[in-house]
C-alpha cells in the first residue's frame, strides 16, 4: 500500500479531469446527461482507480485497479474523438488532452510492467 498522491501518473491524471471538466463545460447542454457525463467519468475513473488500488493490499490486485485506469483511458480518448467530430470541442484543445491521455496510458502500462516484475 503506498500514498497514491505521491504518483505522478495520479498527478497527471487529476490535471487532465480538470482540463476535461473545463473543456467539457462548453458541451451543448443536450449532452449534459450524454458525452459530457460519460466523458467527465471516464476522465475520473483513470484517477480514481489508481487511489483505490493504491489502498489495496498486493501488487497483483493494483494491477487489476491499474488496467481498469489504461481501459478507462481508452474510453477517453474514444469521447474526445467524438467530440471532436461532432463539433463539440476545439479540434486543437482536443490534440492537448489527447495528447496528456496518451501520456498517462504510457505511465500506466509501464507501471504495470513494473509490479509484475517485482
Amino acid at each position: 500500500m503506498q500514498d497514491f498522491r505521491s504518483l505522478l501518473v495520479w498527478q497527471k491524471s487529476r490535471t487532465l479531469v480538470r482540463g476535461i471538466y473545463e473543456l467539457t463545460r462548453r458541451f451543448p447542454s443536450t449532452e449534459r446527461f450524454g458525452l459530457t457525463q460519460q466523458t467527465r467519468s471516464a476522465a475520473t475513473s483513470i484517477a480514481v482507480n489508481i487511489a483505490e488500488g493504491c489502498g489495496r493490499y498486493g501488487r497483483r490486485e493494483f494491477g487489476r485497479f491499474l488496467s481498469v485506469s489504461l481501459g478507462s483511458a481508452f474510453e477517453l480518448e474514444s469521447h474526445l474523438e467524438l467530440a471532436r467530430d461532432l463539433g463539440f470541442a476545439d479540434p486543437h484543445l482536443v490534440d492537448v488532452l489527447l495528447g496528456d491521455c496518451s501520456e498517462i496510458r504510457r505511465m500506466l502500462v509501464a507501471f504495470s510492467k513494473s509490479l509484475n516484475q517485482q
